[in-house]
């Protein structure tokens, strides 16, 4: 208890960058960064790399911009081709480090080289930094390390890393249209309702006739809306708020949702797609990559982002850790279609699970490109139909009662 007391209060070590010029064995000129806690250890860090340090200064970088998953993706496909093309490892961060445009992304990997250079194998550098390599990236280069083929490996994730990327992005394209509009649609309701028509109000209270019910009805929606804005918008935002952080922190109602989102009509059928394709490919490349099957369903559990699937995957590793074959398991789920269960049935009997699962990765991304397609061309007849209704009927409710003044006149 003493002891992990005492590392609990041992202060940690800051480091910094430092960039130098110097020469390298054999009398060239050279330059660089690195991370070191003081200059000695710099120097040290240098000249064990046998360069001739001949100035050494202290960076003062800001924090930079924020790290983000195309970062990653492009710092795996980046690092992948310097490998194949036989540079050194150490080398190869040097130079995808000075590339990069982010300053916070050139300093993690300036950060993951020190690691590796004073010992660290690269899935424990990587594992460092969970935040941006999950496990299932950290555990495929520990196995591509031990078995020698570490450039194939980061090959694999990085073609993995930009597929589920694109399919990200194709599912967050496809729902931003409709959510800006139904956004934008409301606020321009409610400004409407807030000053419009409280100002026609005023014009119809001089009329002295009676007006129709659907102009009553809209001026009853404002009344309501000027006096209580205060709580439309704060409930609206509240809710909102309530409603996301609710979701990330409570599984149930994960589950819950995930589940709901399945069953949506349109929608629901490309989230299902989606999930396919990302749970297929990422078993694809683990199993690929040397991982033994059971390891690897318990790294694909939480790849295809969705808790249905999640569950359904934990059901299938405990099966097949038991001896049960993996399209057996997997039908039994209920949640993979039959198309899915027989081709990973003839990649099983074949040996070629892994490209089973690789073409039926592809078959699922080509029909999440083709859904997304279909499902923008969609959309925007039925959001001009129902922005049309909602706006031409403000409208309308308003110019009736000047309509029926004009006939009596």
């Amino acid at each position: 208890m003493a002891t992990a007391a005492a590392t609990a209060r041992k202060p940690q070590i800051k480091e910094f960058d430092y960039t130098y010029v110097g020469q390298d064995r054999a009398g060239k000129t050279i330059r660089g960064e690195l991370r070191a806690t003081g200059e000695a250890q710099a120097n040290a860090m240098l000249r064990r790399q046998g360069v001739k340090v001949a100035e050494l200064k202290r960076q003062r970088r800001g924090r930079g911009g924020k790290i983000t998953e195309k970062d990653i993706t492009l710092f795996t496909r980046q690092l992948a081709t310097m490998l194949k093309s036989g540079v050194p490892l150490l080398q190869a961060f040097d130079i995808v480090a000075k590339g990069h445009g982010n300053p916070a992304v050139s300093k993690l990997i300036y950060q993951i080289r020190t690691d590796v250079e004073t010992g660290s194998s690269l899935k424990q550098a990587f594992e460092k930094h969970p935040v941006y390599f999950e496990p299932l990236y950290t555990n495929l280069i520990g196995a591509g390390e031990q078995a020698g083929i570490l450039d194939n490996v980061l090959e694999r994730l990085a073609h993995y890393k930009e597929k589920i990327l694109a399919i990200k992005s194709k599912i967050k394209a496809a729902l931003f249209y409709p959510i800006a509009i139904v956004v934008v649609a409301f606020i321009i309701t409610a400004v409407i309702m807030i000053f419009v028509i409280p100002a026609f109000k005023q014009v119809f209270a001089n009329f002295g006739a009676d007006l129709p019910a659907l102009t009553l009805v809209v001026i009853s929606i404002s009344d309501f809306f000027v006096q209580w804005w205060w709580l439309i918008f704060g409930g609206t935002a509240g809710g909102i708020w309530f409603f996301f952080y609710t979701w990330k922190r409570s599984v149930k109602m994960q589950h819950a949702m995930d589940r709901i989102l399945l069953r949506v009509p349109v929608f629901g059928a490309l989230i299902r797609k989606s999930a396919i394709a990302r749970w297929t490919r990422t078993l694809s490349t683990t199993f690929a990559a040397g991982v033994p099957l059971v390891e690897a369903l318990d790294s694909v559990a939480g790849a295809a982002g969705n808790q249905e699937y999640f569950v359904a995957t934990k059901r299938v590793q405990s099966e097949v850790a038991t001896g049960t074959s993996l399209n057996s398991a997997m039908q039994g789920t209920d949640v993979f279609p039959n198309m899915v269960v027989q081709m990973v049935a003839i990649g099983e009997e074949a040996g070629s699970l892994d490209t089973m699962l690789s073409k039926v990765a592809d078959y699922y991304e080509q029909e999440v490109d083709d859904s997304v397609a279909a499902l923008s061309s969609l959309m925007e007849p039925m959001i001009m139909v129902v922005l049309g209704t909602l706006i031409g009927g403000l409208v309308i409710a308003m110019y009736l009662p000047i309509f029926k003044l004009g006939a009596v006149v």
